[in-house]
């Protein structure tokens, strides 16, 4: 695995490629996602489940079409929000950015958004001003780089134990990182037969 270097500059690199895109999807974070996987990375994670979109001009290029058919797919009432994966997303921001302004735009944050990401929260934080105004249109963030030595398959959304899976807002306002705690699902009301003595 490469370590981040400051000129790892989504500008310098990005040709705007995306991997694939998958509505309707039960793996990628919490609830129904529509998962969109952009090209390129420089991590080079041993045991990367997607190794193929390292390079930067693997899959197709980004269009106004795909952006529409997300934007459609994510309005539909079933779909909890939008998951970029790559690849890394934080070197395709312009990709990235591009979804997820239209998204907040044309559904604030009745959908969220969540990212995986080689960099750490810190990382991320401390670096260029594209990685920040993204890290600020996210929800969840998985940060850290793939770790083959440390991969522990029982772990929710993420592949090694070193990655941590975020609240971002939280994390933000709170100056550090603030792991997420998935959303607490109400239990059904009993009927008054159910809950009264005999």
């Amino acid at each position: 695995m490469r370590e981040p270097q400051p000129d790892w500059l989504s500008s310098r690199l990005s040709r705007d490629h995306v991997a694939d895109y998958k509505p309707f999807v039960f793996v990628d974070g919490e609830g129904v996602r529509c998962s969109l996987y952009v090209s390129g990375c420089l991590f080079a994670c041993e045991g990367c489940f997607n190794e193929a979109a390292w390079s930067f001009r693997y899959g197709r290029p980004y269009s106004h079409d795909l952006e529409d058919q997300i934007l459609t797919d994510l309005a539909h009432e079933s779909v909890q929000g939008l998951s970029l994966l790559g690849g890394e997303p934080f070197l395709n921001t312009g990709v990235c950015l591009r979804v997820t302004r239209r998204l907040r735009a044309e559904l604030g944050h009745s959908k969220d958004v969540w990212a995986w990401s080689g960099y750490t929260f810190e990382e991320l934080l401390a670096g260029s001003s594209d990685k920040v105004e993204l890290l600020g249109m996210l929800d969840v963030l998985v940060d850290g780089p793939f770790t083959l030595s440390e991969r522990d398959l029982t772990l929710p959304f993420r592949g090694s134990c070193n990655q941590r899976v975020l609240d971002v807002p939280a994390s933000l306002r709170a100056g550090r990182a603030v792991v997420w705690q998935p959303r607490a699902v109400p239990a059904p009301a009993l009927s008054p037969r159910l809950t009264s003595a005999p």
